[in-house]
């Protein structure tokens, strides 16, 4: 019996990592289409300076599926490192460090923040009741308590959406803020406490030449077992039929392939526009109520070993623009290049904000005079300031986003052999330990050539309980 042939859209984790285990598992035939010149999407690497540099701050999680981790350890064997957490966040101008330590937590935390969370925790004695529909705001001070909230939780959301904290979904609240109550947080500190510490608490894996390295191993080693991957390969249109049609542009010229499943993880919002027949009136206009925030990352190149100890500085103050910030070389360890190394700040936008057309410089400057209000001055020489851009960054989960994706999902889970999962086509913020789990969930209910949707509506059911790690 000959193999059905798939087509993948997208070459980052999901994609990528469905491409190879179709293949391992004899599955199908494949072939992954990606616009961009090089694998693994917004969780890719590039070289800058002779440092594998990241599109921001990625890790590989200890919550990684073991069968998923074994297969990856598997792949990457020595080159995937094993790491200490060592970050910090600024609150009320003083650095803590992330993950929280105990120590921290007694000693480091302003006075007034301090006093702030334990009025918040004995009013938790007392039960409240709230008639009203829960919301963001409403989930975290619930269990956070009004002090965390006002003065980490909420300026930080903003930050990162774009939106007040109270016109953000319940369900972002869910699904984004693993220690979502005041036990969890300090169960999270307890848990690096010797003698308390649970496995892999305070660690992280990543690969000895950047986080893109996952996907360019997972690329490889699907190209061994005879996937083809076509980059440079942006999809125009995808025909449904008895074969689906899928047209792509190929050094510029349009070709066609055909195919008996579609899976795709590009944008579910892009995805719509894709397809033949065309998709309802209803479909359409409830993907323009979807919307993505964008992200400029700004990479300074600096003369000097390292700028300092830590990997990744979090500013939850409105007047720090940034988000957070990172120095890739401390993730993996690097020594080299041993007189250089290189900062990443991260900048949520929409992309009809100033920021995302303004200048390398003007950009380079912004974190220049970011970190000197913080107290840390850059104070070696500048090399090079260089950006990238993402357009779909992280889903924004507005109140009431959830009735416009249910529209696009039930339309998509209609068509036959059209499959949409990953970070983007599941308009998930997921990690990418959860889309390589969306992979293998996909491939999982591919069995002779049919695709069994009542299982895949049980995986859909676990990823929908998918917690963001930090």
């Amino acid at each position: 019996m000959k193999k059905p042939h798939v087509a993948i859209l997208g070459a980052g984790p999901a994609g990528l990592g469905a491409a190879w285990q179709l293949r391992k598992q004899g599955k199908a035939r494949v072939t992954v289409l990606e616009q961009k010149e090089a694998v693994g999407g917004n969780a890719g690497s590039f070289e800058l300076a002779g440092l594998n540099v990241d599109y921001g701050s990625h890790r590989l999680h200890p919550a990684t599926e073991p069968n998923i981790l074994r297969d990856l350890q598997g792949l990457l064997k020595n080159d995937l490192l094993d790491r200490p957490r060592h970050g910090r966040i600024r609150l009320k101008g003083r650095w803590i460090h992330f993950p929280l330590k105990p120590l921290d937590l007694i000693f480091r935390l302003p006075v007034s923040f301090a006093a702030g969370v334990a009025i918040d925790t004995a009013k938790k004695l007392v039960p409240s009741k709230n008639g009203n529909a829960d919301t963001f705001t409403s989930v975290l001070q619930r269990g956070l308590g009004a002090t965390i909230c006002r003065d980490f939780y909420f300026p930080y959301a903003e930050k990162i959406w774009g939106l007040p904290a109270n016109q953000l979904s319940a369900i972002q609240a869910r699904r984004r803020v693993a220690a979502g109550s005041l036990g969890k947080l300090a169960r999270k500190a307890l848990s690096l406490v010797p003698g308390l510490k649970s496995p892999g608490a305070g660690r992280f894996f990543y690969p000895k030449h950047g986080f893109g390295q996952i996907s360019r191993a997972i690329a490889d080693e699907a190209l061994r077992l005879g996937a083809d991957i076509r980059l440079d390969s942006p999809v125009s249109r995808i025909k449904l039929g008895e074969k689906q049609a899928v047209t792509f542009e190929s050094g510029g010229t349009p070709e066609t392939l055909e195919a008996d499943f579609v899976w795709s993880t590009i944008p579910l919002t892009a995805l719509a526009r894709a397809i033949e027949p065309a998709a309802p009136p209803e479909v359409v206009e409830a993907s323009r109520s979807l919307s993505y925030r964008a992200m400029v990352l700004i990479y300074l190149v600096l003369n000097q070993p390292r700028w300092t100890e830590f990997d990744a500085h979090y500013f939850p103050e409105t007047e720090i623009k940034l988000t957070r910030l990172s120095e890739p070389k401390n993730y993996g360890a690097s020594r080299d290049p041993k007189h250089l190394t290189v900062l990443c700040g991260e900048l949520p936008c929409a992309i009809d904000d100033a920021v995302w057309t303004a200048s390398d410089n003007d950009l380079g400057e912004l974190v220049r005079e970011s970190v000197e209000k913080c107290g840390l001055p850059i104070r070696s020489e500048i090399l090079n300031v260089t950006t990238r851009r993402l357009p779909y960054a992280y889903p924004i989960y507005a109140q009431g986003y959830e009735r416009y994706f249910e529209i696009q999902d039930e339309w998509a889970n209609g068509l036959d052999n059209v499959l949409t999962f990953g970070r983007q086509g599941l308009f998930a913020h997921d990690n990418t330990h959860h889309a390589l789990a969306m992979a293998y969930g996909a491939v999982d209910c591919l069995d002779n050539g049919t695709f069994d949707r009542s299982r895949w509506e049980q995986y859909r059911k676990e990823f929908a309980e998918h917690i963001v790690e930090d």
